[in-house]
C-alpha cells in the first residue's frame, strides 16, 4: 500500500483513506438508482441492465483513476451527460439506444487518443471560461427541470407552456420534502446526505402509502414496497446489454452523429477538468501554479471508464464532484479512488433495493445536483467582453428552455465566435473554436435546409 499509493509521503494512513472512500461512495452512490431511473425506459434498454453496468463500469473507471494518477477521485455515469443521452439524444433527436452507446463509444475512443497526445488539456484552456461555467450552470438548470417535469412537479400548460403541478399530489409533495430533507442533511455535514435523503423520502412514501390504505386512500399508483419473492428478485439481476452499437447509422446521418458526438466530448471535457481542479485543489494535490501531476493518468481512466461503459450500455463515465465528501474525511491517494470502487461491486448485491427506488425520491437527489452545477455561474462575468457574456448567458439559457444541453453548447459557440469577428477581435478565435463554430454551423445548415 505504501509504495503504490504514497500514503506517508501524502500526510495520511490506511484507516483514514479507506474511510473516505466509503464517504465518496455514500456520497454518489444516488446515481446507482438514478442512472437505471433515466436510461432504463429508453427502447432496447432496462433498469436492471443499466444498474449493473453502471456499477460495473464506475468501478473499473475508479479503480483506473487509483492506479493511474493515484488521485482520491470517483468516477460513474455523469449527471447530465445521462439526461443529454436519454432526453436529447434518444428523445428529441429521435436516436436509438445503439446509436447513441455508439456515439460515446466514438467519444471514448477520441478521449483516449486525446490523452495520448495531451491535446485534451490543450483544448480546455483554448475554450473561453465564461463558456465553461456557463454550460455547467446550464446543464444544472437542465437537469432541475427533468427532474421537476418527472415528477409532475411542473407540468405542460397550453396557456403558458409549463405551470405549477398539483401540490395535493403525494409524489409532488415528497419531492419537494426530499429535497429540503437533502438540505438538513448537507447543512450538518452527514456523510451521505443525498443518498440518505433518496432512502428517506422513500420510507416517508411507504409509510404514507401504508396510512392511506388503512383509510381507504389510494395515495399512489404503483406499490412503493419492494417484491422480496426470489423470482422478484432475481429479475433485478441482470447481464450489462454488452457491445450493443449501430455503426450503420453514423454513415447515412454523419452530420447529426458528428454533433452528439461532439456535444459528449465538450461537456465530458468540462465535467472531468473542472472536477479534477477542485477536488485536487481541496485535496492539496495541485501546485502552486496550477498544474496537476499525473493528470494525464486521470483523464485516461476518465477515457477508459467511458469506453468500458459505452461496451456495457450506460452513458459517458467521468469523474464525479462528490469526490470532495471523502477529500474532506482526510483522503489524499488513490487508495480513496480503490475503496469506492470496491464498494460500487459490492453495491451489485444491493440491486434490488437501488431499482425498486420510486421516481420521486430521486427527484431530490436530481435538484440537489442542479444546485450544485448551477452554483458555477456565480464565477461568470455578466460585465466584461460582450462576446463571452452573451455566449455564456445563451449556453445557460438554452439548455432548460429548448430543452437540450446540445442546443445550449451550440448557441453559446456561435454566438460568442460571430461576436468576436463583428467586434473586431478575430484574433482571440482559436482554431478550436473556430473548428467548432464550423461543425455547429453546419449541423444548423441541416436543420434549416
Amino acid at each position: 500500500m505504501e509504495k503504490i499509493f504514497r500514503l506517508k509521503e501524502n500526510g495520511t494512513n490506511a484507516k483514514t483513506e479507506i474511510i473516505a472512500g466509503i464517504t465518496t461512495f455514500l456520497a454518489m452512490a444516488y446515481i446507482l438508482a438514478v442512472n437505471p431511473a433515466y436510461l432504463g425506459g429508453i427502447p432496447g434498454a432496462s433498469p436492471a441492465a443499466i444498474f449493473m453496468a453502471t456499477a460495473i463500469s464506475a468501478a473499473i473507471a475508479t479503480i483506473c483513476m487509483a492506479f493511474f494518477a493515484n488521485y482520491p477521485v470517483a468516477l460513474a455515469s455523469g449527471m447530465g451527460l445521462n439526461a443529454f443521452f436519454a432526453y436529447t439524444v434518444c428523445g428529441s433527436m429521435g436516436c436509438s439506444y445503439e446509436v447513441a452507446l455508439t456515439a460515446v463509444l466514438v467519444e471514448g475512443i477520441i478521449f483516449i487518443l486525446m490523452s495520448f497526445f495531451k491535446f485534451r488539456e490543450s483544448l480546455v484552456n483554448k475554450i473561453p471560461a465564461n463558456l465553461k461555467l456557463g454550460i455547467t450552470s446550464g446543464i444544472g438548470l437542465f437537469i432541475t427541470i427533468v427532474a421537476l417535469l418527472s415528477s409532475k412537479v411542473i407540468v405542460a400548460d397550453e396557456a403558458t407552456t409549463v405551470a405549477l403541478g398539483d401540490l395535493g399530489s403525494m409524489p409532488v409533495v415528497l419531492s419537494i420534502a426530499g429535497l429540503l430533507i437533502i438540505g438538513v442533511l448537507q447543512y450538518k455535514k452527514i456523510p451521505g446526505g443525498i443518498l440518505i435523503g433518496i432512502l428517506a423520502t422513500w420510507i416517508l412514501g411507504i409509510i404514507i402509502q401504508l396510512a392511506g390504505r388503512t383509510a381507504g386512500v389510494e395515495f399512489f399508483e404503483t406499490e412503493l414496497i419492494p417484491a422480496l419473492s426470489a423470482e422478484a428478485i432475481k429479475s433485478n439481476f441482470a447481464a450489462p446489454a454488452m457491445f450493443k452499437f449501430d455503426f450503420g447509422y453514423v454513415s447515412k446521418n454523419l452530420a447529426s452523429f458528428i454533433i452528439v458526438v461532439f456535444t459528449f466530448l465538450y461537456t465530458d471535457i468540462f465535467d472531468t477538468v473542472g472536477t479534477l481542479i477542485g477536488v485536487t485543489q481541496k485535496a492539496g494535490i495541485m501546485k502552486e501554479d496550477g498544474t496537476l501531476p499525473k493528470v494525464g493518468g486521470a483523464l485516461m481512466a476518465d477515457a477508459v471508464g467511458t469506453v468500458v461503459g459505452a461496451c456495457m450500455g450506460t452513458s459517458t463515465v467521468t469523474s464525479f464532484v462528490e469526490s470532495t465528501a471523502g477529500v474532506a474525511a482526510g483522503g489524499k491517494t488513490g487508495l480513496t479512488a480503490l475503496t469506492t470502487g470496491i464498494m460500487f461491486i459490492v453495491a451489485i448485491i444491493f440491486a434490488p433495493i437501488f431499482l425498486a427506488i420510486p421516481s420521486f425520491a430521486t427527484t431530490p437527489a436530481m435538484l440537489y445536483v442542479g444546485i450544485l452545477m448551477l452554483s458555477a455561474i456565480k464565477n461568470m462575468d455578466f460585465e466584461g467582453d460582450i462576446a463571452d457574456v452573451i455566449g455564456g448567458f445563451l449556453a445557460v439559457i438554452m439548455m432548460p428552455f429548448a430543452y437540450s444541453i446540445a442546443t445550449g453548447i451550440m448557441f453559446g459557440i456561435v454566438s460568442w465566435v460571430i461576436l468576436k469577428v463583428v467586434t473586431g477581435k478575430i484574433k482571440d478565435v482559436s482554431s478550436i473554436m473556430w473548428v467548432s463554430f464550423v461543425l455547429f454551423a453546419a449541423y444548423i445548415a441541416t436543420l434549416v435546409f
